[in-house]
This record gives structure tokens, C-alpha cells and sequence, in this order.
């Protein structure tokens, strides 16, 4: 069985369906090792400071946006949960569209959304009523800190 990237609820109006998403596709990827060519040793990634020279671990590591002048602006991750908090758990439908008003070159990836406990019969109405009416929700939410927008069409 497939585990999903995100749980939360599409959203529209006073409408919310508990659902799961899941990626439609799945990458097949040759994964090769560097390796030392003498001993035949597996070589590591090291995260080097370029002030000392010192390697850092993952605790001694932050993200920050560089400004015009070379200093930084340091953001946690308290920082991104809270930009994204309202949106983070709803994929909100903002509109319906006809299904051939958008063209298919916009598309990145295919997901599969799965409704959850008590949320079967709100999702197959929603799912129904786009298939008859040959419509799309354009919708918006966020997956990994970052906003997406993207379409719900039934399958």
C-alpha cells in the first residue's frame, strides 16, 4: 500500500472533505554511489563552513535569504509553519472551470486524492458533479512550505 504525502481537506464555501493525497507517479531513478577510486570506499557530502573550513552537522545549520548588502535574514521552521499555517492542512477550491480551458502544458505532476473516514459521500458528490458537468476546481495548497496550484478534475 501507498502512504500518502499529505492529509488535510479540500475546502470550498462552507464544504470540507477529509482527504489524503497521493503521488499518481513514482519515479525510477539508477541510484549510483561515488565511491573512492583506490580502495572502492563509499565517498561522503560534507557540509563545509567557508569562513572556518569545519565541517557542521545538521543542528548547526539554518536557512536564511541573503540581502542586497550580504547580510542574511535567518527563517526557522516556527517561521514557515506560521506564513503557511492558515493554508497548510486545506486545499481550497477558488474557482470551476470548464475542463478544456486549461491546457495540459501546465500540469507538473499528478496526484490522486483519497477521501478519509466520514468523508465518502461529500467526495463522491463533489467527484460527481465535476464529471457531469465536465468542469474543474482550480484550487491552491501548500505541500512541502511551498504553494501549489492545481486542478481537481475526476478520474
Amino acid at each position: 500500500m501507498m502512504r500518502s504525502l499529505w492529509t488535510g481537506s479540500v475546502g470550498f464555501g462552507l464544504v470540507n472533505i477529509p482527504v489524503r493525497l497521493y503521488s499518481a507517479t513514482q519515479e525510477h531513478n539508477l541510484n549510483l554511489n561515488m565511491l573512492h577510486k583506490k580502495d572502492m570506499s563509499p565517498v561522503r557530502y560534507a557540509k563545509i563552513c567557508q569562513e572556518d573550513g569545519k565541517e557542521l552537522g545538521k543542528d548547526d545549520i539554518v536557512k536564511g535569504y541573503a540581502l542586497e548588502d550580504g547580510e542574511y535574514v535567518v527563517l526557522t521552521d516556527a517561521d514557515f509553519q506560521r506564513a503557511n499555517q492558515e493554508k497548510s492542512s486545506v486545499i481550497e477550491i477558488v474557482g470551476f472551470t470548464h475542463v478544456d480551458e486549461v491546457d495540459s502544458i501546465y500540469f507538473e505532476k499528478p496526484y490522486y486524492l483519497e477521501p478519509t473516514k466520514g468523508g465518502e459521500k461529500a467526495y463522491a458528490l463533489l467527484r460527481e458533479a465535476l464529471k457531469k458537468s465536465r468542469k474543474v476546481g482550480v484550487a491552491r495548497f501548500v505541500l512541502r512550505n511551498r504553494e501549489h496550484m492545481a486542478l481537481i478534475k475526476p478520474d
